[in-house]
């Protein structure tokens, strides 16, 4: 069975560096990767390292009409000539050539994951149709969470038997390799000694919910000095600046601080300096950082919304309401008034993350979903 994995506009996806792991190991599956991005990202090395075959389709995001034009005939060649079973597209940008050019090449499994379905519904409705269009290429659609799976079917109008559920999954050991070293330096460079950390990321985008978290620490830091609330991710400059505008003028210069980048392999360290995980974003399909966060042992607090969708409130994390900063002040004090609570559903959470999050259940649920369509495109 030939799989081709693609996705646009990222240099790093580190599950298509676990889904080449597992394909090495098992004979009866290969996996080949392409990725749309403006330059030759050092992740197809990677990939390429651990046996699969890799491909790169020149893609500038800001010109995305002309080159999906572009890379659509590419794609069509390229599914000609190597003729996989299985197509398996990820985001808009390489949903809508992919899947069009996969139906036309005669691929009998075409796969879209909806890693970023509600974007155009909520903020650019007029690319709905395009939505549509590409469920309708695609023979199987993958939901990543419950909230997914029913926005896709109320929403989008997808077939039900079109749509399988299938959550996102990490491999522990990586999603957990920090180091006491590396926790000190970040401390260190970002002044977090004898601080309750509170941690966001996600892109700087509006939707993410960093204002509300702004407004909520102004009702705070008074009350509690020691707070301090740090957001990892880089996105909109123009957002940015708005945000610091709001940090400045709420003087929480010393309680608010953007990170911008951090590099994959000190995201399990910078987890380890949080004492909560504060995700107010809206309409997430998936949410990974919840997830990673989890994973490290961080108790939650997040609007129910993608990886939440199983936790249970006030045990396993803080389900917030949404947009309310009410309620952000709330989750807050309910986890700053008593330490211990925040240990016992930390370590609840983290349990929920080893049952229900591990990329082994991602790998089976794929694969088994891989197989099944397979049998049903030879009857």
């Amino acid at each position: 069975m030939h799989v081709i994995h693609l996705m646009a506009n990222n240099s790093s996806v580190p599950y298509f560096n676990w889904f080449a792991e597992f394909a090495a190991k098992d004979p009866e599956v290969k996996m080949s990767f392409i990725a749309m991005h403006r330059e030759r990202p050092n992740m197809l090395d990677d990939m390429q390292a651990r046996g699969a075959d890799c491909y790169w389709i020149p893609f500038n995001d800001a010109k995305r009409k002309g080159d999906m034009l572009r890379a659509f005939p590419q794609l069509l060649k390229l599914f000609r000539k190597v003729k996989p079973d299985v197509v398996h597209s990820h985001l808009f940008d390489d949903s809508l050539p992919a899947q069009l050019a996969a139906r036309m090449a005669g691929v009998p499994v075409r796969v879209i994951t909806k890693q970023d379905t509600t974007y155009h519904y909520y903020y650019q409705p007029k690319y709905v149709r395009f939505d549509r269009f590409n469920n309708r290429n695609a023979t199987h659609i993958h939901a990543v969470a419950t909230e997914n799976r029913k926005f896709i079917l109320e929403k989008e109008g997808a077939p039900a038997n079109k749509v399988h559920l299938i959550r996102n999954g990490f491999p522990y050991d990586k999603m957990t390799a920090w180091t006491p070293e590396d926790v000190a330096e970040l401390k260190d460079r970002f002044q977090l000694h004898d601080r309750f950390v509170v941690g966001t990321v996600a892109r700087l985008i509006d939707w993410k919910g960093h204002r509300f978290i702004v407004e909520a620490a102004s009702r705070l830091v008074m009350t509690y000095p020691d707070l301090k609330f740090i957001f990892a991710g880089t996105g909109d400059p123009q957002f940015k600046a708005e945000l610091q505008q709001q940090i400045d003028a709420a003087g929480l210069q010393d309680h608010v601080q953007m990170l911008d980048w951090i590099e994959r392999w000190q995201m399990p360290s910078l987890y380890r300096c949080m004492n909560l995980y504060l995700h107010p974003a809206l309409r997430e399909p998936f949410g990974f950082a919840i997830s990673e966060a989890l994973m490290n042992q961080v108790p939650v607090a997040a609007c129910p919304t993608g990886s939440v969708d199983l936790i249970k409130h006030q045990e396993e994390g803080y389900i917030l309401e949404e947009n309310n900063v009410d309620d952000i002040v709330k989750a807050l004090r309910f986890f700053r008034e008593d330490v211990s609570r925040c240990q016992t559903i930390a370590h609840a959470g983290h349990q929920h993350a080893l049952d229900n999050l591990q990329f082994s259940n991602m790998w089976k649920g794929h694969i088994e979903l891989y197989r099944s369509a397979l049998e049903d495109a030879k009857k």
